[in-house]
C-alpha cells in the first residue's frame, strides 16, 4: 500500500496516522501536485493528496482513503462507537479538514510554506485573516474538548487523529494550543501526541522535513 503526498499535509498526516493505530504498512511516496509522476496523477486525477495505490486500487481524497483502510482493517475501529459518537466522530473530521484548515492554512501557507518551502512571497493580509479567523476556531476546540477521553466520547477516532493532524501543520508556524489561552485543547493535543501511532508518523515526518528543508 502506497500514500502519495508530503508529510506537511495534514491529508496525509491523517491516513498515515490512521494506518499506524491499525498497523497497517504504508509505503510513503513524496510527491507534490505540481510535480505529479504517472502513478501519481493514475490515483488522483485531479492532483489531490494524498493519493493512494493498493494494487490494483487506486484512490484519493483523505477522507475516502481512511474510510477504504478502516474498511478493510477493521480493528480497532476509527469510527467507533453509538451513533451520536459515530457523528460526532465524522463531524470533527469535517471540522478539521474544512474549517480548521483553511483558516490555519492562511497562515501556513503564507507564512511558512511559500516563502520557505516554494520561495514565492507570502500575502501577509491573507495570513493575518487566517490568525482573526483561528480565534472562534480554537474557543470552539477548547469548549469541546473533553477533561480526559476523546473528542467523540471514550473511544480515540478519526476525529482526534483530523484534529490533532491540522494543529500539527500549524505547530510549524506557532499557532498549536497554547496552554495558558486553551488548556483543555491544549491537554487533550497532549494525549494525542502521546500515543505511539503519532510518536512513530511524528518522528518519520520529522526525518523527512529535515532533508527538504532549505538551509
Amino acid at each position: 500500500m502506497k500514500v502519495h503526498g508530503f508529510p506537511l499535509s495534514p491529508f496525509v498526516r491523517k491516513v498515515h496516522v490512521l494506518a499506524a493505530e491499525k498497523d497497517v504498512a504504508i509505503e510513503m511516496v513524496l510527491g507534490r501536485p505540481g510535480e505529479p509522476s504517472p502513478e501519481f496523477l493514475a490515483a488522483s486525477p485531479f492532483r489531490k493528496i494524498p493519493a493512494l495505490v493498493d494494487g490494483d486500487f487506486n484512490l484519493c481524497d483523505s477522507t475516502a482513503i481512511c474510510t477504504y483502510i478502516d474498511a478493510k482493517h477493521p480493528q480497532p475501529p476509527m469510527c467507533p462507537g453509538d451513533a451520536r459518537a459515530k457523528a460526532r466522530a465524522i463531524w470533527f473530521e469535517e471540522f478539521a479538514d474544512t474549517i480548521l484548515v483553511a483558516s490555519g492554512g492562511k497562515v501556513l501557507f503564507n507564512t511558512f510554506v511559500g516563502p520557505r518551502l516554494m520561495g514565492i512571497p507570502g500575502d501577509e493580509a491573507v495570513a493575518e485573516q487566517g490568525r482573526q479567523e483561528l480565534g472562534p476556531i480554537m474557543d470552539y476546540l477548547e469548549a469541546h474538548s473533553p477533561d480526559s477521553g476523546w473528542l467523540a466520547g471514550d473511544d480515540f477516532s478519526i476525529g482526534d487523529i483530523a484534529v490533532a493532524c491540522a494543529l500539527r501543520s500549524m505547530g510549524y508556524i506557532g499557532l498549536e494550543p497554547d496552554p495558558a489561552k486553551h488548556p483543555r485543547a491544549a491537554a487533550w493535543y497532549e494525549r494525542v501526541k502521546a500515543r505511539p501511532s503519532w510518536r512513530l508518523v511524528a518522528e518519520r515526518e520529522a526525518a523527512v522535513m529535515s532533508r527538504v528543508m532549505p538551509g
